[in-house]
């Protein structure tokens, strides 16, 4: 039958074969029963993006009538009043003259002074061979063979990586692959060399940059510090120039990335018409952990081979050809508090073995600290709708009591595409959650985990390529990366992309994007 009005719907008594038509029906007339509820959420929604567009638009809608009113004024104006003008401004020349200056000295101080724009030109992430993949029957059996692990670390792995949403085509090193493990410091060396050469080379061919065009120069890398640094060895390897300013930043985490394009940033403002490159890496060679402690496993379930470099430039010629334009950093530090300085913790286990313990305060800790960074980034990029919603419950809660749950500014707002740093399955769920992000705001960043693992502070920019070789960055759309590292910290990189952005060649998703995204397993 079909019903008339608002509250009906339209039932179909029909059983099917199972025998339960009843519950069918009953199903539909409870949906039916819920559909004022659906309309009136229709109508909030509507209602908001109502509200955002007007006090966004609100400073344009109020001087649409100040010009209407001055226009029509001056256009009633007649030639004697025009002539009155003219002789008061006449007879005022030295104050013309005066106001005049002050005009072109503040126009001319304020050139000088402003911050000058940092584009990022373009970056490459790291793609490693094929015979390097470790899927997870081989990861399992690999663990079994190297004889380190007993059947409760085996057993805690084997769990750890069937929820970890990791897929069968992530790499290990070469080190690795042999049986024993061969994880000595010229097997590191060569890891480091493959990703950071294999990255640059990628780069620069992209770019058509020359090696001795570059002025900045800045590694991250936490777990691998050789002497000489990495930095030296990319300039050695591409015969840098003698006055390159090299930076090689260590032990700083899987944020690290975000930090490096900081320090880059602020070097830029500094160092005129030149080049930065970033290079954010880690090594797992030498920092494989072949012991029983449970919180010094996880790393080995999740970290995996990766790398990226980054070219940035402060020269107004390469807007031109940029992707992208920095827009804001944010760095939040939580090493004051003892808790959060010891939830990623390089240390001996008990028989001796150096690894890395995950504490079980992590995402707790993580959960603070992007709390403190969202509340200093929030001004500074969401809309002024939003920033009125948050300020009017601070104020009820704060001076009039009331028992009003904080509210949580929409971020969707302020942003087209999140890159939410791949450290785990928990991680991603966690920010998707407390930001209310919808899961295509969270593709990238589960795609990326799925594909690469975790390969610390480079796997923003693996995210970053997914959403660009899926077609979906636009001119004008602005992109959020945000990462969390040991110490404990959470840095954010807001970009906007100057252009409708299509993938570098040789990107790390070019031979697999149609794959994606797959169905990842509960």
């Amino acid at each position: 039958m079909e019903g008339r009005g608002g509250g009906d719907a339209r039932v179909n008594t029909t059983s099917p074969s199972t025998g339960v038509g009843g519950a069918t029906v009953g199903v539909q007339i409870h949906q039916s029963r819920r559909l004022p509820d659906f309309l009136q959420s229709v109508n909030l929604k509507y209602v908001k993006l109502g509200y955002h567009y007007l006090i966004s638009h609100l400073l344009t809608l109020c001087l649409v009538p100040l010009m209407s009113v001055i226009f029509i004024e001056a256009s009633q104006m007649n030639p004697d009043d025009i002539r009155q003008l003219w002789l008061h401004l006449k007879y005022n020349l030295v104050s013309v003259i005066i106001c005049s200056a002050f005009l072109v000295f503040g126009s001319t101080v304020y050139i000088m002074t402003r911050p000058r724009p940092v584009y990022l030109v373009d970056y490459s992430c790291y793609r490693a061979s094929d015979h390097l993949k470790a899927p997870y029957k081989r990861f399992m059996e690999h663990s079994r063979l190297t004889g380190h692990f007993d059947e409760s670390s085996l057993e805690f792995q084997r769990k750890i990586l069937e929820r970890s949403g990791l897929g069968d085509d992530t790499y290990f090193p070469e080190a690795m692959h042999h049986l024993p493990p061969r994880p000595s410091m010229q097997a590191a060396r060569e890891e480091a060399e493959q990703v950071m050469y294999g990255a640059l080379d990628n780069l620069f061919a992209n770019t058509n940059i020359k090696p001795k065009d570059i002025g900045i120069l800045i590694v991250n890398c936490s777990l691998f510090n050789p002497v000489p640094s990495l930095s030296a060895m990319i300039v050695n390897k591409y015969k840098l120039r003698g006055n390159i300013k090299s930076f090689n930043l260590g032990g700083m985490g899987c944020s690290a990335g975000v930090i490096a394009v900081d320090l880059a940033k602020d070097l830029l403002q500094v160092h005129r018409n030149t080049y930065a490159v970033v290079v954010s890496t880690e090594n797992i060679t030498q920092n494989w952990y072949f012991g029983n402690d449970k919180s010094m496993l996880i790393p080995n379930c999740l970290f995996r081979v990766g790398g990226a470099a980054v070219l940035l430039s402060n020269k107004s010629a390469d807007r031109r050809r940029a992707k992208y334009k920095l827009v804001h950093v944010v760095r939040t530090h939580r090493g004051a508090d003892d808790k959060a300085f010891h939830c990623v913790y390089q240390k001996e286990d008990a028989a001796g073995k150096v690894g890395v313990s995950l504490s079980k305060d992590l995402m707790a800790i993580a959960g603070g600290a992007l709390k403190i960074n969202i509340t200093t980034l929030g001004p500074l990029v969401l809309p002024i709708s939003e920033q009125l919603l948050f300020f009017a419950t601070l104020v009820l809660k704060k001076f009039f009591k009331k028992d009003v749950k904080p509210y949580i500014p929409d971020f969707k707002l302020a942003f087209d595409h999140f890159c939410i740093h791949a450290g785990g399955r928990a991680v991603i769920d966690e920010l998707e959650k407390n930001l209310q992000l919808l899961p295509e705001h969270v593709e990238a960043s589960r795609m990326t985990l799925h594909r690469f693992g975790n390969t610390s502070s480079s796997s923003i920019w693996y995210e970053l390529a997914y959403t660009e070789a899926k077609g979906r960055v636009r001119r004008g759309q602005r992109i959020w990366q945000i990462a969390f590292g040991s110490g404990f910290k959470c840095n954010s990189a807001v970009w906007q992309a100057l252009r409708k952005v299509k993938p570098s060649p040789n990107g790390p998703w070019e031979d697999c994007i149609d794959k994606y995204p797959v169905q990842l397993v509960s």
